[in-house]
């Protein structure tokens, strides 16, 4: 009888050392999660983005992030390592980059820029050639999102100092263990290609992602995922090299940001806000629990397709969702003078709609 309790007891007692005590690659930091407000003006639910069609891709998925060359061609990033060029709605190869290429923006001499997870900064000349700007090989560059100044300067955001792409094989999986840390981990950085050196201009961020420049490149905005906000940063005047909080309490975890039409800047929410992340705000201990369930238990994202576009000032200019979410996890948006092109992290698709359809 007392052998079969021991045994009992070891089996009901194990699962909950493990749960308690197994270690995980985080140190929670406590925080206060701002009060969710949901889907409210001016971020209501809507169907504008009902009339959107998809541009296959084929055997490229993954479309993160896009811009436009100057050959007016459509160039994407894509999970496979791939740029990808879109002409007349169909998709080629232009050049492996490897890794996980996600931002992407059009330099001044045609070359692509590109903000590789694993690789850091890459350059991809008009002839398909690629090289290293910054990061490389030997070194963990998580690199997110990227913007292009007047001048040439590079600006970008490292998403996480702590936990990088290359080691956790997944940005995914290195984002979700930063998310539930919210250590600050996150940077903004400029780099200047005319010394082959980067500055830091914020640091401490808790997931830096989205980055954008001002038509006139008096300012940048970044966006703060883990804290669900943009901030504002100052690159001349008298409030250079300060930064403000632009948007705040956003609806959900922002993603991508890129410089629009007439002073605009469009930002995509990967996903909504989520109840449970939420209230494990201020419980560190209990976000230490969560790792060590299955993946399968895990709190999961949930499906969305939502953009919206404001000014420098912080006003919503506009608002656009999908209710059926048939494009979920909209990572931003690519403005051309006719479409919007919805860049996403997962499908072989790329989502448009003509700006005369909203």
């Amino acid at each position: 009888m007392k052998k079969t309790l021991f045994v009992a007891g070891a089996l009901v007692s194990a699962p909950l050392l493990y749960l308690m005590l197994w270690p995980v690659p985080i140190e929670p930091v406590a925080w206060q999660a701002p009060v969710d407000r949901g889907l409210v003006d001016p971020f209501a639910p809507n169907d504008a983005l009902r009339a959107t069609t998809a541009i296959d891709l084929g055997r490229f998925e993954g479309p993160e992030d896009a811009t436009l060359g100057h050959d007016d061609a459509i160039y994407a990033t894509t999970q496979t390592g791939h740029v990808v060029r879109i002409r007349s709605r169909r998709a080629e190869e232009f050049a492996y980059v490897g890794g996980r290429p996600l931002g992407i923006e059009t330099a001044a001499d045609g070359s692509l820029i590109v903000a590789n997870a694993v690789s850091g900064l890459q350059r991809v000349d008009p002839s398909g050639a690629v090289s290293t700007l910054y990061g490389g090989d030997d070194t963990d560059v998580f690199a997110n999102n990227l913007a292009i100044g007047p001048d040439g300067i590079v600006y970008f955001t490292e998403s996480s100092r702590k936990f990088s792409v290359r080691e956790f094989r997944d940005t995914m999986e290195a984002t979700l263990y930063d998310i539930m840390e919210h250590g600050g981990h996150g940077r903004l950085l400029a780099y200047d290609p005319a010394t082959n050196a980067a500055e830091v201009l914020l640091d401490g961020l808790a997931y830096a992602n989205g980055v954008a420049i001002s038509d006139d490149g008096g300012f940048l905005l970044v966006v703060e995922m883990n804290e669900y906000r943009v901030l504002k940063y100052w690159l001349h005047g008298p409030r250079r090299g300060s930064a403000d909080v632009l948007l705040d309490n956003l609806p959900g975890f922002g993603d991508n940001l890129k410089t629009g039409h007439n002073g605009r800047f469009w930002l995509g929410f990967a996903a909504p806000r989520k109840q449970i992340v939420d209230a494990l705000a201020n419980r560190p201990g209990l976000r230490k629990v969560i790792l060590r369930l299955p993946a399968f238990l895990r709190p999961a994202a949930d499906a969305s397709s939502h953009v919206v576009a404001f000014d420098g000032d912080g006003e919503i200019l506009m608002n656009l969702h999908d209710p059926d979410a048939r494009f979920p996890t909209l990572t931003g948006v690519l403005e051309t003078r006719r479409n919007l092109y919805l860049t996403t992290l997962y499908g072989n698709v790329l989502p448009v709609i003509a700006k005369q359809d909203l």
